[in-house]
């Protein structure tokens, strides 16, 4: 059953256009210029209660309007949203205390106050049980390893150890969906890996429906079966990580290890070479000639070892997004495959 369901939800804005000068200022004072933005264009999409999916898109697609939307934050300008059967936009209070958002560049704990103050308003503002909230911001501590940090002022933290609070305030409601935007935008390495590992674990003990969006492809592998990708504020992607691949990323990665390792140079006749780095090189050769070259390789050269990958995810991305860009532009015609896998 679908938790999320979105019907031609549409938002767009008029941005002041100020014009240069000192007169063209003052002119503006008395009439303005606007011009219509399109945020989020007539999208349609549906989210099963329990999925992680991906949502993700180039900056000013319309990800993070989207998830304003659905949590209620802005009001459409046409189209309908349901999420476990509320309108966001109503701001229900059963509605609010079902969900939560979760904003890498804002913050919703206290600066100057320790996190343990900012749960316990929380606490108040959701009205949860004393037992149930020490229960489960116990839990939560113990998952995130912060304990010993609930008494220090949230200005002192690091990122990392800010965002682990800011996830434990959103979860300490129990919420059904959870819309994270960005959550390691900034984060090193290691809190990256234990933010990922974390809501990996969350997610498949409680069954919460999370839509997550975010600009490092190792979160959404790491976390997400379905990805959903809009740009231009449409959406011109659902389906697997794998079928990205398979349809806009036209070419294979040999990475070869020559015993002569003079030889390397030799490689950019099968294809585009990337790297030579003795013993070591990589060329790039379009998916349709990837047995034939490997064939010519091994018959040609004194191989250590070879192995053939698909490319990095973030190049198929981008060639959706250009191929986006020229449909929009009038550059291509319509490409069927940017809407749905089949």
């Amino acid at each position: 059953m679908a938790i999320i369901e979105i019907e031609k939800l549409a938002k767009s804005y008029q941005v002041y256009q100020k014009a240069e000068g000192l007169w063209a200022s003052v002119a503006g004072l008395f009439r303005r210029k606007y011009r219509s933005v399109e945020a989020v264009r007539g999208i349609d999409l549906a989210v099963e209660q329990g999925e992680f999916v991906a949502f993700l898109g180039p900056n000013g697609a319309g990800k993070t309007t989207t998830l304003k939307l659905l949590s209620g934050v802005i009001t459409p300008t046409s189209g309908t949203a349901r999420v476990m059967g509320h309108v966001p936009w109503r701001r229900e209070n059963a509605y609010r205390r079902r969900f939560a958002l979760v904003m890498g560049q804002k913050n919703q704990l206290w600066w100057d106050l320790p996190a343990a103050e900012s749960f316990r308003l929380h606490q108040q503002i959701y009205g949860i049980e004393p037992r149930r909230f020490d229960r489960t911001l116990a839990e939560l501590t113990e998952m995130l390893d912060v304990h010993e940090l609930l008494g220090q002022p949230v200005r002192e933290l690091s990122l990392g150890e800010r965002m682990k609070m800011e996830l434990i305030a959103a979860l300490l409601h129990s919420p059904d969906v959870l819309f994270l935007d960005e959550p390691t935008i900034g984060l090193d390495v290691i809190a990256q890996h234990t933010i990922q590992n974390f809501l990996r674990h969350y997610q498949q003990t409680r069954k919460v429906t999370i839509l997550l969006t975010s600009h490092y492809m190792k979160d959404v592998v790491a976390l997400c079966r379905r990805v959903v990708i809009i740009a231009l504020g449409r959406i011109i992607y659902d389906g697997s990580l794998s079928g990205i691949i398979d349809r806009f990323g036209g070419e294979k990665i040999i990475s070869v290890q020559l015993s002569d390792g003079c030889a390397q140079a030799e490689l950019a006749r099968y294809g585009e070479l990337l790297t030579a780095e003795p013993p070591r090189a990589k060329i790039r050769v379009p998916r349709s000639v990837v047995s034939d070259v490997l064939s010519r390789i091994l018959a040609t050269h004194a191989v250590n070892d070879i192995s053939v990958e698909d490319p990095p995810l973030e190049e198929a991305i981008a060639e959706m997004f250009v191929q986006a860009d020229l449909q929009a532009e009038g550059k291509l015609g319509h490409v069927p495959e940017l809407l749905n896998e089949e």
